[in-house]
């Protein structure tokens, strides 16, 4: 196994035009080798965490994250006591409880924690899931007088509601208490509610904005139940297991792709061990109905279970992920994991339609908009609003581009952006909201939401390349692709991958790991799926690899490996996993890029 820096290799410009660098500077180097030796770690692994900014001392502790030592006092967020102490009340007057939350990963997750907390201690609860097309994001006086009308007494908002001002007001006409638990960007003034937690806003210091929708309520619940553990609420009640509850809190973390940095990587960790013991009914189901096979990773979170539980938001009835996530009913759970993963199938065809049409549209930007400020906006009458966001993320990937893509209907169109790293799109879509440009939005750094008019397009292009161009040109300039080790054939070993999977997980803020293998022989190239390639090669060494690029077919790296078959040796860049089939375990290396030995 070859583990030394980068730079001992040279290597022409790659087929995706990007330079390869070592991820390590020359100290994370220094730093490397002291945590190898320090602690008896694989070389390579300590690589990895030297590239993390992990040092010697934090190795242990990062490896090994607890929750108890990571998670602050939740009484540090704003807004936190008067939020328990309205949660308290409700409990003690056994009051019915309404639950509004996104349509997204997220709002289920935060919905079903919530709930199923609040049903354990007496509470009745309703959950409310807009519906995507009808009702759109966030709360809206319809749904709300229709849960007032079913008995609710207080209405509690996940992962919406810090901005619905006239919605609250109507609220409280209709004699309902209203608690906000969320996390996306905060403007300075507020709507008045008995309670708003949410760590972005702009009066809370708690360091704690990369939480997502799911992390909050589960630092309110921590909260509640200390409270309620204090007033002996519990006697005569099963107390519920929190740390049990965190498979929803690392499902939503992944889904919402916020940074899996501090408390959000301790959160995904420790619910991977509880998703691993596969108690939830609903996710049970949901795995077996996904086909996963082996115990569950980040990345299954990510691209298996998520999307089949946005499915019913995107395409399908909205509640219906919170009901898979909170039954108890192992029928209707299997019944539910199979509805959802064929809605996920429709939703695919939907998408693949959709997104060729966007692609036509964005090539003709990048080629003809030659003043193109790096963001991307398509739009079409009549694209489904539950996919723009699946087509917006396919673009940015493609195009390493912010973008927005926009489904019109009539006069006015629902919106869904995606952003690069180091572009802060929510924000650029709240300055818009203020300006008065768009008619709502919001979001956070990497993702956001809009409704604009058609007469309202122009102006909202031109204002977000205003807002973005600073920041887009630093992120532009950057034509790198950090590597964290070089590794020879003969060291793609299914226990290596086990040791490099103990520095995940991986996602934003914690990139996954690159290598790069060099002196490949590629044999055969072969396509498979919607457009991926899988390709047999072998080193010099004699090693044999299995690697697979997706969505490779027809771009700068799928025509690279095509034409790198019997060829001169090549050098590839990607990341590494372990393939579970049939019981068996064998490495896979995913391809990212190609380059020939200068």
């Amino acid at each position: 196994m070859i583990s030394s820096a980068l730079t001992t290799l040279q290597f022409k410009t790659s087929a995706r035009g990007k330079t390869w660098r070592s991820r390590l500077s020359p100290q994370q180097d220094a730093q490397a080798l002291a945590i190898a030796q320090q602690h008896d770690i694989p070389d390579i692994v300590a690589r990895v965490l030297a590239a993390r900014n992990v040092t010697a001392l934090d190795a242990p502790g990062y490896l090994d994250p607890s929750l108890r030592q990571l998670m602050p006092d939740p009484d540090v967020l704003v807004d936190m006591q008067p939020m328990v102490a309205r949660l308290v009340a409700a409990v003690e007057r056994a009051e019915t409880v309404a639950i509004f939350g996104d349509y997204d990963v997220d709002g289920a997750c935060s919905a079903a924690l919530l709930a199923q907390f609040l049903d354990s201690a007496g509470c009745k609860t309703i959950i409310h899931i807009p519906d995507r097309i009808f009702e759109g994001y966030g709360p809206n006086s319809a749904a709300i007088e229709a849960l007032a009308g079913e008995g609710a007494q207080l209405l509690v908002c996940v992962d919406c509601g810090t901005t619905s001002f006239e919605t609250f007001a109507d609220a409280k006409g209709v004699g309902l208490d209203v608690l906000v638990i969320d996390h996306h960007q905060a403007p300075e003034k507020l709507p008045e509610v008995a309670a708003l937690v949410n760590p972005n806003r702009l009066d809370d210091i708690s360091g704690l904005g990369h939480l997502c929708a799911a992390g909050v309520v589960y630092m309110v619940l921590v909260a509640l139940n200390r409270a309620l553990r204090r007033s002996s609420s519990w006697q005569g009640r099963a107390a519920p297991d929190l740390l049990a509850a965190l498979d929803l809190v690392a499902l939503a973390t992944i889904a919402d792709v916020v940074p899996l940095i501090g408390l959000n990587r301790a959160f995904v960790v420790k619910g991977l061990a509880v998703l691993k013991n596969r108690e939830r009914p609903g996710l049970r189901a949901l795995m077996d109905a996904a086909r996963l096979d082996g115990p569950p990773t980040a990345y299954h979170l990510g691209f298996l279970l998520g999307p089949r539980i946005n499915a019913g938001g995107r395409i399908g009835d909205a509640v219906m992920g919170v009901r898979l996530l909170t039954t108890a009913d192992e029928g209707l759970a299997q019944r539910w994991a199979r509805e959802l993963d064929q809605l996920n199938r429709e939703r695919q065809a939907i998408e693949t339609a959709a997104l060729a049409e966007a692609e036509a549209q964005a090539l003709l930007q990048v080629g003809l908009e030659t003043s193109i400020e790096g963001v991307l906006v398509v739009a079409e009458e009549g694209w489904h609003p539950g996919i723009v966001g699946l087509v917006a993320a396919r673009l940015k990937e493609k195009f390493a581009l912010p973008t927005f893509a926009i489904a019109w209907n009539g006069a006015s169109g629902t919106g869904s952006g995606r952003s690069i790293t180091g572009v802060d799109l929510g924000r650029a879509v709240r300055h818009a909201v203020d300006s008065g440009l768009i008619v709502k939005g919001g979001g956070h750094a990497m993702a956001a939401g809009v409704t604009l008019t058609r007469e309202q397009l122009p102006a909202f292009k031109a204002a977000l390349s205003t807002a973005l161009s600073a920041e887009l040109a630093i992120a532009r300039q950057d034509s790198n692709l950090p590597i964290d080790s070089l590794l020879g054939g003969a060291g793609l070993q299914v226990e290596l991958i086990k040791r490099l999977e103990s520095v995940g997980p991986f996602g934003s803020g914690s990139p996954e790991p690159l290598f790069v293998i060099p002196d490949l022989h590629i044999l055969e190239v072969m396509e498979f799926g919607t457009g991926h390639m899988r390709l047999r090669a072998r080193s010099d060494d004699g090693s044999a690899l299995k690697a697979v690029a997706f969505r490779a077919a027809g771009t700068a790296l799928g025509q690279a490996l095509l034409d790198a078959r019997h060829g001169q040796s090549v050098a590839l860049a990607g990341s590494l996993s372990i393939n579970h089939w049939g019981g068996r375990e064998e490495v896979q290396f995913r391809v990212i890029d190609l380059a020939h030995k200068g």
